[in-house]
């Protein structure tokens, strides 16, 4: 058991490198316009005005959420002239982790004896 509890601990550390991003995509109105985002089909990139009347939220509102998604590593910004685009980044070191993390826990949580009490009468 001991080998698992270590396994728990490392899982733990990684788990908290994570945070940010799991607050980030957590949040609701993240949620909405990442799915909004997803929907527009513009694979070079989407303005925040766009972004703004697709969604119902104000500019400041999704230019605060925007700022969340880039500082977690989900959007990345491409600058042409005046005008802004952003996309969802190919590289997602952040959402790599997260893939990285979850898949550890299905390791532990398959190697683990089953502990649900079934077959206890």
């Amino acid at each position: 058991m001991s080998e698992h509890n270590e396994e728990i601990k490392k899982l733990a550390t990684e788990f908290e490198s994570c945070q940010k991003i799991l607050l980030a995509l957590g949040d609701e109105n993240r949620q909405h316009m990442m799915l909004e985002m997803m929907r527009m089909e513009h694979c070079g990139g989407v303005r925040v005005g766009t972004i703004t009347e697709k969604t119902n939220l104000s500019r400041p509102a999704v230019s605060h959420h925007i700022q969340i998604l880039k500082d977690v590593g989900i959007l990345k910004m491409r600058r042409e002239g005046t005008k802004n685009y952003y996309y969802f980044d190919a590289d997602m070191e952040s959402m790599n982790n997260l893939l990285k993390i979850l898949t550890h826990a299905k390791q532990i949580m398959d190697a683990l004896p089953d502990r649900s009490g079934a077959g206890r009468f």
